[in-house]
């Protein structure tokens, strides 16, 4: 099974190195989509092996940097692609949990959700999460767990066809997209505990509050589409109360 891992950068000079370095230790291909940086981030990766640097002349967004790097993956014989933020968040020690957790369910996007040391995040951001966990799991009929971690692994036959990118405005809607049409295509979600992460000399976060907007009008969309979906209101709801994923016969694994 070739596990490839895909890194959107953009000005992550500080870390990205060392990451990359790290995550590769555990994947079978990294590509680093360097999204237009300033800062040299290609630069810090020279002399890396086993490291494959795809450069955007301008920063393009988050959806465009991670769909070059599907691209090139699934041009590259990937059957699954594990997705990182470039920011030092997501600790490569967590991969193999993740990769274990995929080799057991081959066909289930995997979500590294962020449930322990939850304290650690500032409040506005849980508050945040939680409303965007909310909307997207009523639009999904599907309980889902941290729906903003970018610490995924996405099976290779969901990625195909790649669907196209959205305006750079709607970047950060995506991943919810890609949430919600698996969930109603019916691939099944596995969900693995990691720590939050928020540290020293920590780069600001890409992620604007008004992102979180953006998202529940796209996913409001989505409801409207589908008559408001009115059977995923209470596997949302759960959400908000803490209730744990359902069953894989639910589309979630154990």
């Amino acid at each position: 099974m070739s596990i490839h891992a895909v890194i959107p950068a953009y000005n992550e000079a500080a870390t990205i190195r060392a990451l990359a370095a790290e995550v590769r230790r555990h994947v079978d291909a990294l590509v680093v989509v360097d999204d237009g940086s300033r800062d040299g981030t290609a630069a810090a990766l020279e002399g890396l092996k086993g490291v494959t640097v795809l450069r955007h002349a301008r920063n393009a967004g988050k959806a465009a940097a991670l769909l070059s790097g599907f691209e090139h993956a699934l041009a590259h014989g990937a059957e699954a692609v594990v997705t990182l933020d470039g920011d030092g968040q997501h600790q490569p020690a967590d991969l193999p949990r993740l990769l274990g957790t995929h080799r057991r369910n081959p066909a289930a996007l995997i979500i590294a959700a962020r449930t322990r040391k939850r304290s650690s995040s500032p409040r506005i951001r849980r508050l945040a999460n939680l409303i965007a966990d909310f909307w997207i799991s009523w639009a999904a009929g599907v309980l889902i767990q941290d729906s903003q971690s970018g610490f995924r692994v996405y099976p290779a036959n969901f990625l195909k066809p790649l669907p196209a990118a959205p305006a750079r405005r709607d970047s950060f809607t995506f991943e919810t997209a890609l949430l919600i049409h698996a969930a109603h295509r019916g691939v099944p979600f596995g969900f693995v505990d990691i720590d939050t992460r928020y540290f020293a000399g920590q780069r600001p976060s890409h992620y604007r509050h008004y992102d979180t907007w953006r998202i529940v009008v796209h996913v409001g969309g989505q409801l409207l589409r589908r008559r408001m979906n009115l059977p995923g209101l209470p596997i949302a709801l759960g959400r908000l109360i803490g209730r744990p994923p359902t069953p894989l016969g639910d589309h979630s694994l154990p």
